[in-house]
């Protein structure tokens, strides 16, 4: 069954199993079909860390590690995080993946290339007005939902900020407008 299997195996009542998409076809695969055993268990690929920056990925590419930010995107992504996503994410739809874990800067053309029932979690999301710590690529809530996310990621902002409470305040005001 192999380690992400097991992994699968463990998590059946956290109702989300988080896999790396750049690990591959086979271990995003191996993810899958191991949750397949539990219903209610969704598998989301996560893409691009939204720390990296573009020049990161520009590094990453230029030493082969991954393939040029132009490669195979339809859409004009080069010289982004965008087109690595992208082809992250269709990696993942095709092996039968619930969704995938992105920028908010990515939701709206992730939202166009997976369509409307894929599951696009944003970590990386800032308070309005706030800092965005050390994500390179962030939103605000009402931005990343705006743009095509179905769940949004809200921890740091929250969870360190000096009065929690206010911080959640701010979370669900944005959500609301």
């Amino acid at each position: 069954m192999g380690t992400v299997g097991l992994g699968a195996g463990r998590r059946r009542l956290q109702g989300r199993l988080t896999v790396h998409a750049m690990g591959g076809t086979a271990i995003v695969a191996a993810a899958v079909a191991a949750a397949r055993d539990f219903p209610r268990l969704r598998v989301l690929a996560l893409t691009v860390v939204t720390s990296m920056t573009d020049a990161d990925l520009a590094d990453l590419a230029d030493i082969g590690v991954i393939g040029s930010a132009s490669a195979s995107v339809s859409v004009s992504a080069s010289n982004s995080a965008e087109g690595p996503v992208l082809r992250l994410a269709r990696l993942a739809e095709g092996v039968g993946c619930h969704g995938v874990i992105a920028s908010p800067q990515e939701a709206g053309p992730l939202r166009g290339v997976l369509g409307s029932s894929a599951l696009i979690v944003t970590p990386g999301v800032a308070l309005p007005g706030g800092s965005a710590g050390e994500h390179a690529r962030s939103g605000t809530p009402s931005a990343a939902v705006a743009a095509g996310a179905s769940h949004v990621s809200v921890g740091r902002s929250v969870t360190r900020a000096a009065d929690p409470v206010a911080a959640s305040r701010l979370v669900r005001a944005d959500l609301e407008l």
